[in-house]
């Protein structure tokens, strides 16, 4: 059973940066990709944000976070970094990690699509 642990969540003012960390347990980073999701106040869905395939180090990124967060991955740690920079109110979330088995790539933003998460870090960014 794969385990996810997230941290680094925060407050923050607009313009700020964070890092946050995602720690894998029960699991390797050679087999599982990773993604970012965050859900906002107010909504029921999960958006995606980003995702890595850590053997390969490809990304990918949600348009409204393009140029703006970097997903990485610290084999060694079995930990996945998410830098978070020109922070906006818009991104004020819970922000979740998850893994899913390797498979070709599609619907990486879609959270139906994973199979494992984390229990989630708040992140609020003031204006």
């Amino acid at each position: 059973q794969v385990q996810l642990v997230e941290s680094g969540g925060g407050l923050v003012q607009s313009g700020g940066s964070l890092r946050l960390s995602c720690e894998v347990s029960g699991g390797s980073l050679d087999r599982h990709d990773i993604g970012w999701f965050r859900q906002a106040p107010g909504k029921e869905y999960r958006e995606g944000v980003s995702w890595i395939r850590s053997s390969s180090s490809r990304t990918d990124y949600a348009e409204p976070v393009l140029g703006r967060f970097t997903t990485s991955t610290d084999n060694a740690k079995n930990t996945v970094y998410l830098q978070m920079d020109d922070l906006k109110p818009d991104d004020t979330a819970i922000y979740y990690c998850a893994a899913r088995r390797y498979r070709p790539y599609y619907d990486v933003f879609n959270g139906e699509e994973y199979d494992f998460w984390g229990q989630g870090t708040q992140v609020t960014v003031s204006s």
